[in-house]
């Protein structure tokens, strides 16, 4: 069975408070994109897992696909293993949720594999087990998620957009960037509503041209290569650009093909860290299942 998960972005990240448990009550609205990680499964008699592409990600205890495929094994009561292979392309430390991503590809694919048949809510609840994304990153499409990222509210269809994404510097910790965000002054918070509407739109020249990430504001003084890429892809043409997520990578919004090759091209000149791709609907598309029932 081979399997394209795809990455993320934030439109908007708003932060609306601490919980007593230390995580956040977060706003957010987030969309699936075509830069995706493939994932391959094979039945096998043990679980294993190993991993190529760029970046390169150690096979370990810690990689979210293996304690995905183990999880599901432990909490279904399967004795089924699984072969797992991820070629990675989204860039970890992004805040694309490239590790959340393989989590729910291996959620989804082993449920069928396995012949489990466990119910999308089941596996949302298991996904959360393993990060705030994974539950977003099984149920895909155009939402607004809160909580800790458990509260998913789907907002219908959103039209596609073209995309041009940058990784202008290292990945930053998620934790020092909320520490950094609690002490920050001055941060302006996202308009949920009027963004939605405009997104829903369909008209790249409507969108905000810095949609809202509370994040990103606080996380400038500690990265300034994040403004740099984002006033980048406002001189290219982009309608709009942001930080996505906890960073570090940004993404610009183009109107058209054109315009969008050609800030690509300039910015192959800057960066390595540089990808074209689009929103979508999908968070998991099945390549194929061969020898699997439908």
């Amino acid at each position: 069975m081979r399997i394209l998960a795809n990455a993320k972005i934030n439109w908007a990240l708003d932060i609306l408070s601490r919980r007593p448990d230390g995580y956040h009550e977060m706003d957010m609205l987030m969309q699936p994109i075509s830069l995706s990680d493939e994932i391959s499964l094979f039945p096998a008699p043990d679980i294993s897992l190993t991993v190529s592409g760029t970046p390169r990600i150690p096979a370990d205890a810690h990689h979210l696909a293996l304690r995905a495929a183990r999880l599901l094994q432990e909490l279904s009561g399967t004795q089924c293993g699984a072969a797992l292979h991820v070629h990675k392309c989204i860039p970890s430390g992004a805040g694309l949720g490239g590790g959340s991503a393989d989590a729910a590809g291996v959620l989804l694919g082993l449920n069928r594999l396995w012949n489990l048949n466990l119910p999308a809510p089941r596996l949302e609840e298991i996904g959360l087990q393993l990060g705030a994304d994974v539950p977003f990153c099984l149920r895909g499409g155009f939402c607004r998620v809160g909580g800790i990222g458990e509260v998913l509210t789907p907002l219908g269809h959103a039209p596609e957009y073209l995309l041009l994404v940058i990784q202008p510097c290292g990945g930053l910790s998620t934790g020092t960037v909320f520490s950094a965000y609690h002490a920050a002054s001055g941060i302006s918070h996202p308009d949920m509503k009027d963004l939605i509407s405009r997104i829903q739109s369909g008209k790249p020249g409507s969108l905000p041209v810095h949609p809202g990430n509370v994040l990103e504001q606080a996380s400038l003084p500690m990265a300034p290569e994040i403004s740099d890429a984002v006033d980048f892809l406002i001189s290219c043409g982009a309608v709009c650009a942001q930080m996505s997520g906890s960073g570090s990578a940004v993404f610009g919004v183009f109107d058209g093909p054109d315009a969008r090759q050609r800030a690509h091209e300039a910015a192959l000149q800057r960066w390595q860290g540089v990808w074209m791709c689009e929103t979508c609907e999908k968070p998991v598309h099945f390549v194929s299942e061969s020898g699997v029932p439908d």
